[in-house]
């Protein structure tokens, strides 16, 4: 029996749709029971081996995973793409910084896409600039007017993506920009609401022509980030490492304690200050969900 590779790049209950990494070929192939009986079940993303008898593909085995997203849930990430925009909908900085605490626990490559940029005036776009392309790769684009689609397909190719943000950001229309023949439904926003009409319902692995994947995601119109323990949530913000050092205590989380070197920074104008008062928002929705947690745990 001849065992081949191929990665998930769509599941539906006992059935999955692969792309060989050899010939390319989309298969579709079936769960062995064992999978069942074991309850093990892949994800987008898992890399596998199949064999073919009898003209059927079937399922031998789930490699094992470099990584593992939950939200969105897929495998073998090699980055995520935050496509986020500040008009059409408006999306809080808190959102972004919630989303790049994730990024960062689960210790991915992150590239952030600023979409619907033509909808901006410069001002909007520079104080973009100044609080996040310290910290992450920051692409400019328009999905409607064309802008940065070349910008961005360097970051693409070749790799695992998961395009991530809110409902509504533009995810899919950039994916239809950035390659054609993708040729994803496309939704439109709520007048009443400004929030993003849900047109993608199932992540789904997709192939660039140019090379690499995508994973296409349904977007959220919440984040929350609770499982962790609060302190280590300043792990997280890839900004206060440096300036940490020069705390007067080794278990400084920079909130109230005296001679931080992480507050200094911000005072001085080096730490952005709508970042560090998201962390201290984030801390503190973390820290009364432990609270709770443990209250049930003692009930």
């Amino acid at each position: 029996m001849k065992i081949e590779k191929g990665i998930v790049t769509r599941f539906h209950s006992n059935t999955l749709e692969l792309i060989d990494l050899n010939t390319r070929e989309k298969i579709t192939a079936f769960l062995r029971g064992k999978f069942k009986l074991q309850k093990i079940t892949p994800i987008v993303g898992d890399y596998v081996e199949y064999s073919i008898e009898n003209g059927t593909a079937k399922i031998e085995n789930i490699l094992p995973r470099k990584n593992l997203l939950y939200r969105p849930k897929i495998a073998n990430v090699d980055q995520t793409v935050l496509v986020t925009c500040l008009k059409s909908p408006k999306v809080d900085y808190l959102i972004i910084d919630k989303f790049l605490v994730q990024v960062e626990k689960n210790n991915l490559d992150c590239v952030i896409v600023l979409n619907k940029v033509d909808l901006l005036e410069k001002d909007e776009i520079d104080e973009f600039l100044k609080i996040y392309s310290p910290l992450y790769p920051v692409v400019l684009t328009s999905a409607k007017k064309k802008i940065g689609i070349e910008e961005i397909k360097p970051y693409l190719k070749n790799k695992i993506s998961t395009f991530a943000g809110m409902s509504g950001v533009g995810k899919s229309s950039l994916l239809n920009a950035i390659n054609p023949g993708l040729k994803l439904r496309v939704g439109e926003i709520s007048e009443k609401l400004q929030r993003g009409k849900h047109t993608t319902t199932y992540t789904e692995l997709l192939k660039f022509d140019f090379g690499g994947f995508v994973a296409d995601t349904p977007g959220f119109a919440a984040f929350e980030v609770y499982d962790f323990e609060p302190d280590k949530l300043q792990n997280f913000f890839v900004e206060f490492h440096e300036h940490s050092m020069y705390c007067a205590f080794n278990d400084c989380v920079h909130i109230n304690e005296p001679h931080c070197g992480v507050k200094d920074a911000v005072e001085n104008g080096e730490i952005s200050e709508i970042r560090y008062k998201n962390y201290l928002k984030i801390y503190n929705e973390v820290s009364e969900y432990q609270k709770k947690t443990r209250r049930k745990r003692w009930k």
